[in-house]
């Protein structure tokens, strides 16, 4: 900390001799010709220790700096690569001394002609140059950048400056999430804004945060799920629709969990779930190809492929599966028994459902290779999917695996009004009952659908989650440019990935 106080007070000297010399050192503007990625497009011919006289006007900041008495060598980087500059004081005279006041992390524009060195590095031959901004505080290292983890994520501006791959990384989520929308536009789908603000939570089981608005004394939620809103625009007339939007779930911190997540729903009238896995799949062969321009990627050292179809086993075939154990042959004391035995927490008023479904997350999700719809859940499971044709103990409801992680949920959407009711009162009434994931009561919604809301099949699908299966990184925190993080010096050396 010392160390680079004093380096801080050496760059405020500099500062102030560049005010001294009247440079300003923080301008409005800099009216640039080329990125750096242009000139190596355009110049590519060039052989070594070639000169033209094609003048071109560069900006960026300084990454490099060699000093070599009256001749000085830079790298500037810009947001599309890195180009050399050149700089002589026998052309630059009184105005080659700035360059003194200069250090890496400083910003400049400069005009010359466009050369190659006797190497060949394509280079600029500086005639003039202006100072755009004075840094203050020194980058880490070149070649060890930054190792430390929980640094990155802290100051993500210093792990992109120094890990091109990091910067590549989240080039590619905006990509993949520009490709989500072109698939969804395509097939008709409308983008809608829905609340993240909300007298009433829902469409989730997950404990929501808390918030106030002082004007009407009043307590909102931050929303958990849009799932809601957009079955009411359902309701409304339009038969198609999306949102990509900020969930908050107030709950662990992990390497497939943060507390604020993008995720992307999208509701279709008149179809049911199996149309929605079919979407599903289509939509990320999709983004796989526009992204990545090829359906196979590698996950945790793993090749998978997600071309269409993709597999698809019920929850009870799953589990018999892996575990050799047929559930619809197990009494609920049998099941109670190889919960506790495989030192399965269950909490709660024991539902036969809710243990199929505990059992099967417990030991049978890490199991799963993918990619795989995971099918016909217990009804326990969520109140506000259809019954299963032909076994009203199951609901038609799907989730999406790849290597034991859940990326999507889908259902056949209920549209019964008298039906919803009774499931949302039970889960009110749980949650009166101290749970902290039931759903509320939400008697706007249930008036809404009360109106006619026609069949339609829904899905959610963690944008975060198939960022970190599409680039290969190794958590959700990964590819959030700015993730949740404890207070520094609260225990937070703790709070890296698992």
């Amino acid at each position: 900390m010392e160390n680079e106080n004093h380096l801080i007070k050496e760059r405020l000297k500099k500062l102030e001799e560049l005010r001294a010399q009247n440079i300003n050192p923080y301008p409005y503007s800099y009216k640039r010709m080329h990125t750096a990625a242009e000139l190596h497009e355009k110049y590519s011919n060039l052989k070594k220790d070639e000169k033209t006289k094609d003048k071109t006007g560069v900006c960026g900041r300084i990454m490099q700096l060699r000093r070599m008495g009256k001749v000085t060598f830079m790298h500037l980087l810009d947001e599309s690569g890195k180009i050399q500059l050149y700089f002589r004081e026998d052309d630059l005279k009184e105005t080659y001394g700035v360059l003194k006041l200069l250090d890496i992390g400083d910003f400049i524009g400069a005009e010359g002609k466009v050369f190659t060195t006797k190497t060949g590095e394509l280079s600029v031959w500086i005639e003039k140059f202006e100072v755009l901004c004075k840094a203050f505080r020194h980058l880490p290292e070149k070649y060890h950048g930054i190792q430390d983890i929980e640094l990155r994520y802290r100051q993500r501006y210093l792990d992109l400056l120094m890990n091109p791959d990091v910067k590549e990384l989240f080039i590619k989520r905006s990509r993949i999430v520009r490709a989500m929308r072109e698939f969804l536009d395509s097939e008709g789908f409308m983008e809608v804004e829905v609340p993240i603000l909300q007298p009433i939570y829902g469409g989730a089981k997950a404990r929501p945060f808390v918030t106030h608005i002082n004007e009407w004394d009043m307590k909102l939620f931050l929303s958990i799920s849009p799932e809601l809103y957009l079955k009411r625009l359902i309701v409304g007339g339009y038969e198609k629709v999306y949102t990509i939007c900020k969930n908050f779930r107030n709950e662990g911190v992990d390497q497939s969990h943060n507390p604020e997540f993008t995720m992307m729903e999208c509701y279709w009238a008149y179809v049911d779930y199996e149309a929605i896995m079919e979407l599903t799949e289509r939509m990320v062969e999709f983004i796989c190809k526009q992204v990545l321009g090829t359906t196979v990627i590698s996950v945790k050292g793993e090749m998978i492929d997600l071309k269409t179809p993709w597999k698809r086993i019920t929850m009870k075939d799953a589990i018999k599966t892996h575990l050799k154990i047929d559930v619809d042959k197990l009494s609920d004391e049998a099941l109670r028994k190889v919960l506790i035995d495989n030192r399965i927490e269950y909490e709660g008023e024991f539902s036969r459902g809710i243990a199929i479904m505990v059992l099967f997350e417990g030991l049978v999700e890490d199991k799963l290779r993918g990619p795989v719809h995971i099918t016909d859940h217990p009804k326990e499971s969520t109140p506000l999917c259809k019954p299963k044709r032909g076994n009203q103990e199951l609901i038609e409801r799907f989730e999406s695996y790849i290597l034991g992680t859940e990326f999507t949920n889908g259902y056949s959407e209920l549209n019964d009004p008298v039906l919803q009711r009774r499931l949302l009162e039970e889960q009110a009434e749980q949650l009166r009952g101290g749970s902290d994931e039931a759903h509320p009561m939400d008697e706007d919604f249930i008036q809404a659908i009360e109106v006619g809301m026609p069949p339609c099949g829904g899905l959610g699908l963690g944008v975060d989650r198939l960022v970190v299966f599409l680039t290969g990184a190794e958590g959700i925190r990964d590819v959030i440019f700015f993730p949740t993080m404890r207070p520094e010096g609260d225990g937070s050396e703790t709070e890296r990935e698992q």
